[in-house]
């Protein structure tokens, strides 16, 4: 890259910063949100200086303070393929695909986020991004009128997709041409109180699926929720309502756990605002809410397979009462079938783990890869676990719901089109497991070279 370019690690930096202010801005909860989840990283790292230092010796702990995950409803294929080109000036790109059409939510999904490990060392922001299925509305009129209204708007300006292009021409932005980017950027996810269609259209549309509401009705797709990195979900769902919170009634993923898996996550209850319709009337709608996830390490192949077997036992013995703790412990009875410590993670090819030689060590000749249970078990080898960068499309879905008044559709059919969406994006999605699996690879092979040295 032309050294006067901005790294689009920078210019990522400096968007979730920008998202962050302004969200803190529209939605005053979001800042008690981020106080609370900060007071209580910092008590868990005080009371437990191992985890702080495994933490500052992966590197892991600088990025947690700024680590953010965003989510957005469009509702074309024009705006997600133009969202995908704005995001690669932040060096984020698709990775991973998800329906949530099975859970009776009418769109599809992927997470657009960094890959690499200097950039998510660096800021791992990410925006979960949905793409609304139209097809999915039985109704054909209402369809069409939906559709009409989406072809009429724009939600990006001028001078972002200028800058866009620029950025495509020369490889890069200068530091003038980030900084606007970075301001025109936010004005796609900037929230509007005004809608562009009338009152009755708008219930049409909500009544079909409160969503659907939310994605056609108004001139962006205004950013849903902005999500801190906690490292005790369970002690933030306890507080949340002793600051004036008001939490979903159960956390989503799986059980607290000595190694924590994949991802657990909570959020507060969408906040009622009232809008302007077209027609002049006034009325209320509800998207915006906050979110708060715990993040652990990621699973492989077979890691998810037993995650997605014992999780769909779970649900099919739930208890009937919507109770955090009863749901926690019933989860946590069903998943002792999970391992729970690193090594049987590592050994079982449950779990993926960056490699790391100990820093002075060395072995004489060359080094196999069927050594490296030896090196491990001789302190010569270390490894961390591999943090889960991406999202669940169960727990997604709850949270949808939990959001959307419950109103989720059963008649939504799993209709998954992985090749349907990645045309509207314009390029196809990253498997997410490949590439832990091609980090965790990288990272072996460079340590073994090191000990070979």
């Amino acid at each position: 890259m032309n050294a006067a370019f901005v790294s689009s690690d920078k210019i990522r930096d400096q968007f979730s910063s920008a998202m962050s202010a302004m969200y803190q801005q529209e939605v005053p909860q979001y800042g008690t949100l981020l106080s609370l989840v900060e007071a209580v990283n910092q008590e868990v790292l005080t009371a437990n200086p191992a985890l702080n230092s495994a933490l500052q010796g992966s590197d892991e702990l600088a990025r947690i303070n700024v680590e953010r995950h965003g989510a957005i409803r469009v509702g074309s294929a024009d705006e997600l393929a133009m969202l995908r080109r704005m995001f690669a000036v932040m060096g984020m790109q698709p990775v991973g695909y998800y329906d949530l059409a099975a859970a009776g939510v009418p769109v599809h999904s992927t997470a657009f986020r960094p890959v690499s490990d200097s950039s998510l060392k660096r800021n791992p922001f990410r925006v979960f991004t949905s793409l609304l299925r139209l097809e999915l509305i039985e109704k054909t009129e209402l369809r069409e009128q939906a559709s009409d209204v989406l072809r009429n708007r724009d939600i990006f300006t001028a001078e972002v997709k200028t800058l866009i292009e620029r950025f495509e021409q020369q490889g890069g932005l200068n530091t003038t041409d980030a900084e606007q980017f970075v301001q025109e950027a936010l004005e796609t996810f900037r929230w509007h109180d005004e809608a562009t269609v009338d009152l009755a259209t708008y219930e049409r549309l909500h009544n079909e699926h409160r969503l659907i509401a939310d994605v056609v009705c108004f001139r962006g797709p205004h950013i849903n929720h902005l999500t801190p990195r906690t490292l005790d979900i369970d002690e933030v769902q306890r507080r949340m309502s002793g600051v004036g919170i008001d939490p979903k009634a159960t956390i989503e993923g799986p059980p607290r756990r000595d190694c924590p898996i994949l991802l657990r996550q909570t959020s507060f209850k969408a906040l009622e605002e009232t809008i302007a319709f077209a027609d002049a009337a006034e009325g209320k709608h509800t998207a915006r809410f906050g979110e708060i996830e715990q993040r652990g390490i990621a699973l492989t192949h077979k890691g998810r397979a037993l995650y997605d077997r014992l999780l769909a036992a779970a649900r099919e013995n739930a208890p009937a009462a919507a109770n955090n703790d009863a749901h926690q412990a019933h989860l946590s009875e069903v998943f002792k079938d999970f391992p729970d410590d690193d090594t049987t993670l590592r050994r079982e090819g449950l779990a993926f783990f960056h490699y790391q030689a100990v820093q002075g060590a060395s072995v004489q000749g060359s080094v196999s890869i069927e050594q490296v249970d030896s090196l491990v078990e001789q302190g010569v080898l270390m490894i961390t676990p591999m943090i889960y960068e991406d999202f669940l499309p169960v727990s997604a879905a709850g949270i949808f719901q939990s959001n959307l008044g419950g109103n989720s559709h059963e008649n939504y059919t799993s209709s998954a089109s992985q090749q349907q969406f990645e045309q509207a994006l314009g390029v196809e999605v990253i498997n997410e497991i490949e590439l832990y699996a091609q980090r965790q690879q990288a990272s072996l092979e460079q340590a073994l070279a090191q000990l070979a040295g």
